[in-house]
């Protein structure tokens, strides 16, 4: 078993925008209308979309191997890039998306300290992120690592809000 990063670039567009469908549709399509999960795909992922993100200087992403396929990613924000206005201490984790036959491997613990290490090189205090209050899994991997609630905020699936706990982990130096 073998497990590798490899930072995105510009030429990796379409598999980014491929992933993205894939795993988003996975987790969230039982969950949500079929109407909102087309207007969020279309909105979130679309190509122009995915290469606007790839091209921004303060966000990242890396696709995670498992035994040489992609298998996921991770998109790290700083910023302005953040979805919200956290301040220049914090690094955001935006998404951590694994194809759901490969969860339960490790992938997931494994990109977020691939976070925790850039946010420690960039000498951000913080790491933070958003997740639905109804991804019950996610919510106690994250706790299970040590995040904590802080807040809350919305997140529109099409034209339905919803409800993300905002979580936040303070990196000791």
């Amino acid at each position: 078993m073998t497990i590798h990063l490899k930072k995105c670039t510009l030429e990796d567009s379409r598999k980014l925008q491929e992933i993205s469908y894939e795993t988003f549709k996975e987790t969230f399509r039982l969950e949500n209308a079929p109407e909102n999960m087309n207007a969020y795909l279309e909105k979130a992922f679309n190509l122009n979309q995915v290469e606007n993100e790839l091209s921004n200087i303060s966000s990242e992403f890396f696709f995670v191997y498992f035994n040489h396929e992609v298998t996921g990613y991770l998109k790290v924000n700083t910023r302005d890039a953040q979805s919200e206005e956290m301040g220049d201490d914090l690094l955001e984790i935006e998404r951590i998306y694994i194809i759901n036959k490969f969860q339960k491997h490790g992938l997931g613990k494994y990109l977020l300290n691939k976070a925790m290490e850039i946010a420690t090189e960039r000498n951000k205090k913080k790491i933070w992120l958003g997740v639905w209050e109804k991804n019950e899994n996610a919510i106690a991997f994250y706790k299970k690592m040590g995040f904590v609630q802080t807040g809350s905020h919305s997140f529109y699936m099409g034209d339905e809000e919803q409800i993300d706990f905002i979580m936040t982990k303070t990196l000791i130096f």
